[in-house]
């Protein structure tokens, strides 16, 4: 073995230590925290074929389930094997997630590090990923499991696509192929990974094949993707918002302002929210501003690619791996997510870590690091603390954004259900001045009210849900029994004969 070796693997060694310690001390308490109203009943809570653990015929259902419009069969074995585990106590749970969370922090560590051969600036990199604010959501919300698992599954691609580039063979693609498709069962935002391997062929892997070759050598893992985005959009098809709800120039503009609002996120982590909703219109000057900062920041990237390679490779990873999620094909009606920065942030760190210390110095990049990460662990710990229950999730979404028609209906549901009839009111009538037209809010208020002895007022809320949702049966018999406490038997009985 080569002098200071030892001292060079005691030194990644130590750093690993502190990184798995900084992880899970920032992110301890999520081990205290219950399931969540939102989106938890779909993956678990109310989920019989998960709850029911690990069986042949679960499995199968797995391989077939259209869950969340999506279809990720490992995500819902792994929340299969949690309940098989751990029953429906959520602290185990939540340690499934954050150990998940904490390998993907220490795969990145070291598959950087054997990328690049520096130790520091690639801890630098994972210390940013394990403890940024912004990844909170994707490590405490038990539905976002897909996250960290398709992390997971990311990360060991590229180990194993770094180890193919440095001496190629069938097992080792073999290996890189396996890697990527389990990605694309947990998550099917790993359809952008194939890219992001071309981009590591610039750097660091400094290959010297051309790009013809290295396309076509990739046609394969492009092919697994495709497949993937084929399946996606047929799962999605429902809930893909049509032109007439986003048109086509509102999508184009909001993929733009995220694009730099996530840019923001990043540096700032600030007004962090479980939701956020899609605004109706965007200011003109807002979207030229934006494309211009894309359009100048993306110039200068391109402009660095001979000297600063690494900046040239990270920012073209964040564009790139964020345009699944960045809302030109929109699902739901959100306009954007901090989830999604999960793996897009590892460009931008990577391009702040091989820069700074170019700019400042090594040392005074190391006092810097060091401040970094203790602020962002403190940030992270405080963002803990809005996901603790259902009523701090959506009290802070409704303190930190504007017209949260979703954030207003979850409150006005909590509240409802702990017979606080006022507060609650209030908080449906604020989300239906905002959404008319969400058939939910219609639903919930509607239901509440026949609850609370009130059908006449219960009543439109009722039929506004059905002529929403016509096709959905349990609105009709909802409605029917409205019809009926206000002595309408006739027409109580048509939405019963339709509903079955």
């Amino acid at each position: 073995m080569a002098p200071g070796a030892d001292h060079l693997r005691l030194i990644a060694g130590t750093a690993g230590v502190l990184l798995a310690i900084l992880t899970l001390g920032a992110f301890l308490p999520v081990l205290t925290h219950g399931f969540l109203r939102y989106d938890d009943p779909l993956y678990v809570t109310r989920n019989p074929h998960v709850q029911a653990g690990l069986t042949w015929e679960g499995i199968g259902w797995a391989l077939t389930a259209n869950v969340a419009s999506n279809w990720h069969p490992l995500t819902l074995l792994s929340h299969m094997a949690d309940c098989e585990l751990f029953g429906m106590d959520p602290l185990g749970h939540h340690l499934t997630s954050l150990l998940l969370h904490t390998a993907n922090v220490l795969l990145l560590f070291e598959v950087l590090r054997r990328m690049t051969g520096s130790t520091w600036r690639s801890a630098a990199v994972a210390a940013l990923f394990a403890l940024h604010p912004t990844h909170v959501e994707s490590v405490a919300w038990i539905a976002e499991r897909k996250d960290v698992l398709s992390g997971l599954f990311w990360i060991l691609t590229m180990g194993a696509w770094a180890r193919y580039a440095r001496q190629p063979s069938r097992r080792r693609y073999a290996v890189v192929a396996l890697t990527l498709t389990l990605g694309l069962l947990s998550k099917p935002m790993a359809v952008t990974l194939p890219f992001v391997l071309l981009l590591l062929d610039v750097w660091p892997l400094a290959r010297k094949e051309s790009l013809f070759y290295r396309v076509k050598e990739k046609l394969p893992l492009f092919g697994l993707a495709a497949a993937s985005s084929v399946v996606t959009l047929v799962a999605q098809s429902g809930p893909i918002a049509s032109a007439g709800e986003f048109p086509v120039h509102l999508r184009l503009a909001n993929a733009v302002l995220s694009y730099v609002s996530y840019l923001g996120k990043t540096l700032l982590p600030r007004g962090l929210a479980v939701f956020y909703p899609m605004p109706a219109e965007f200011p003109f000057w807002k979207v030229m501003g934006a494309v211009l900062l894309l359009a100048a920041l993306t110039a200068l990237a391109v402009l660095a690619y001979r000297r600063k390679p690494f900046v040239t490779v990270g920012w073209l990873w964040y564009l790139g791996t964020l345009v699944p999620v960045i809302g030109l094909v929109q699902v739901g009606g959100q306009a954007m997510a901090d989830r999604y920065t999960y793996l897009p942030s590892i460009g931008l760190f990577l391009i702040v870590c091989w820069m700074l210390p170019g700019l400042i110095g090594q040392g005074k990049s190391a006092v810097l690091g060091v401040a970094v990460v203790l602020a962002l662990a403190v940030g992270t710990r405080l963002q803990l603390r809005h996901w603790t229950d259902n009523e701090a999730l959506f009290r802070h979404a409704v303190a930190v954004t504007e017209r949260n028609f979703l954030a207003h209906l979850h409150l006005a549901q909590i509240l409802a259900e702990r017979g606080e009839r006022g507060p609650a009111l209030e908080h449906f009538r604020t989300s239906l001045a905002i959404r008319p037209g969400m058939w939910q809010t219609h639903a919930s208020l509607g239901n509440y009210l026949r609850r609370w002895g009130r059908p006449a007022e219960a009543l439109p809320h009722l039929q506004m849900a059905v002529r929403l949702r016509p096709r959905a049966a349990s609105l009709r018999r909802n409605l029917a029994l409205a019809l009926e406490d206000l002595g309408r038997t006739g027409e109580a009985r048509l939405h019963q004969q339709i509903a079955e």
